[in-house]
């Protein structure tokens, strides 16, 4: 930023009235000193200056950084929910910083406007230069062209428009722009280097307008579905649904689908045994309730495209199958319940509710492990394989009111133990309830039997609609192709003047890389080699050869 001058710069002309204070002279101002026009003038600059893009842009990828690290609510709100409860203490900081849905934050929205503005700020005084430059001839021939670092001269017995108008030939040829002016031709290529760096910044600009209508119009969702179930594309469906900020219900795709079957394909040696290497699930989908039903099989990162909408299968895990009587027989819960994967062996945390039990209610907490195994050092359980080898259930016994009767909202996987009792055992200890498939356990004092009736397996699916994806695509392909321009095209100047010097032609040459960095001299002695006259070597650097 230059320094204001001393003297106010107003619209008034200097030295007039208004501009001067009660004694008649005008003020003085500091050094440094801004009045509002300037300051909003020099914060435009600021904004729109290639640094501050480029500032904004590396801010943007930091940015970024949280919401791959920390569950963000809108991805997976279990995860989320679950991180929480085992931070206490950083939750309300990350809250009050928006981490827990970075892409939403008022920080994250600032930045990404912030650097779209400065990106347009940018780019559109330079696409006014560069068509002028583009209609503008080559400059002139400087006076000297020897003390240029690439030059070269001859002498020759060729008249002077002849070595002229044979230099613009050759140049021409090269696909210069050329420009013959009294005794020198002045020629340029390179062009595209601009228009390169131009593209590329334009192509940034493309992928945030991408990503911002995907973010405006578009939504994403997520659900668990045991395999056997099937899913409707209508909001009721989802766990969780996060809608962008213009994203009508009517814009979603009317699809249905049915998971038939799942796979998994397991590690069974080396250290990542008992790891799940890959994993599909076979489907049959309609795009429509009255289009014919078709198959797919579905597998990580080759989701299921049904109009503007992608169906991808991003986790899976057990369902055990419980049963639970109450104390008068009566079937009070039965069915697959979902438990959620806490380790890579598969080791799941899960609750089960019986509202309905008699003569009180019943919950159930606790874990399933696929292939159970016992820790001496730890005294617990744990998954010693993520496939069902040796299934178990081992489960918390909790009676008393659930909090299910008052109509408020609970999560299926969190039990809500302020009005429940645990069970014990006559030592105080906790009431444990060990099942095996196909077991059966009494519960003590008449509160019924629990069973352990099979496994299912369930998949998580997320459902999401990008109207923006093809136009951010589209964006980093040009991003790519205007790197590429601007780095490997070199924007370069030639110079050949020729004068009468006793009797023959002197002939000088000249040429410059305005990249820098880039060697012209073997450019140069091609250009040279091939002018009229030329010797078979140039005399390339003469005077530094003499020196």
């Amino acid at each position: 930023m230059s320094a204001p001058t001393d003297r106010p710069t107003g619209q008034r002309p200097e030295g007039h009235v208004e501009n001067l204070d009660e004694d008649g002279q005008a003020p003085v101002r500091r050094p440094g000193e801004l009045n509002v026009r300037e300051l909003l003038r020099w914060t435009w600059r600021q904004l729109t200056s290639m640094r501050t893009a480029l500032v904004l842009l590396l801010l943007l990828a930091l940015a970024a950084i949280p919401g791959s690290l920390i569950p963000q609510t809108g991805v997976d709100s279990l995860k989320t929910s679950r991180w929480q409860d085992a931070h206490p203490q950083l939750t309300p900081v990350y809250e009050k910083l928006g981490l827990f849905s970075v892409y939403d934050s008022a920080w994250f929205s600032a930045i990404y406007l912030l650097l779209m503005v400065s990106l347009v700020g940018c780019i559109v005084p330079r696409t006014f230069v560069y068509w002028r430059a583009l209609r503008s001839q080559p400059p002139r021939a400087p006076r000297n062209l020897t003390r240029l670092a690439d030059h070269a001269s001859y002498t020759t017995d060729v008249a002077e428009d002849e070595v002229l108008a044979g230099a613009a030939a050759v140049l021409r040829k090269r696909r210069y722009r050329v420009r013959i002016e009294g005794d020198a031709v002045s020629a340029e290529r390179g062009y595209l280097r601009e228009a390169g760096n131009l593209l590329f910044h334009l192509s940034v600009l493309v992928v945030l307008v991408g990503f911002a209508l995907g973010g405006l119009f578009g939504y994403k969702g997520g659900v668990i579905l045991v395999v056997g179930n099937g899913f409707s594309n209508n909001l009721t469906q989802y766990d969780d649904f996060v809608p962008g900020s213009l994203f009508k219900s009517s814009d979603m795709e009317p699809f249905s689908f049915d998971i038939k079957d799942f796979s998994v394909d397991w590690l069974t040696s080396g250290p990542r045994a008992g790891m799940a290497r890959a994993f599909d699930t076979q489907l049959t989908y309609r795009e429509s309730p009255t289009s014919p039903e078709k198959s797919y099989d579905l597998k990580v990162n080759h989701p299921l495209t049904v109009g503007n909408t992608e169906v991808f299968l991003i986790g899976h895990g057990y369902a055990p199958v419980i049963t639970i009587r109450d104390g008068k027989g009566h079937k009070v819960y039965s069915g697959p319940t979902v438990f959620l994967p806490t380790d890579q062996s598969f080791a799941s945390f899960g609750v089960v509710k019986a509202p309905d039990a008699e003569p009180t209610q019943i919950g159930l907490e606790g874990e399933f492990y696929p292939t159970v195994a016992f820790s001496k050092q730890t005294g617990s359980y744990f998954s010693a394989f993520g496939d069902t080898l040796d299934p178990l259930v081992s489960m918390l016994v909790y009676t008393g009111d659930l909090g299910m009767d008052d109509g408020t909202p609970q999560s299926i996987y969190a039990l809500n133990k302020a009005g429940t009792t645990m069970l014990t055992k006559k030592n105080g200890a906790p009431y444990r309830i060990d099942l095996r498939q196909g077991d059966t356990v009494t519960l003590p004092q008449h509160l019924g039997t629990v069973s352990f009736d099979g496994i299912q397996r369930w998949n998580k699916i997320q459902i999401s609609q990008t109207p923006g994806k093809r136009i951010a695509l589209a964006g980093v392909i040009l991003a790519l192709a205007g790197l590429l321009g601007s780095l490997f095209i070199r924007p370069r100047r030639v110079w050949v003047r020729v004068r009468r010097e006793g009797d023959g032609t002197l002939v000088e040459a000249a040429a410059l890389d305005r990249s820098g960095g880039g060697d012209v001299a073997v450019v140069l002695d091609e250009i040279v080699a091939a002018l009229p006259g030329a010797p078979e070597r140039a005399d390339k650097n003469s005077e530094k050869e003499q020196s």
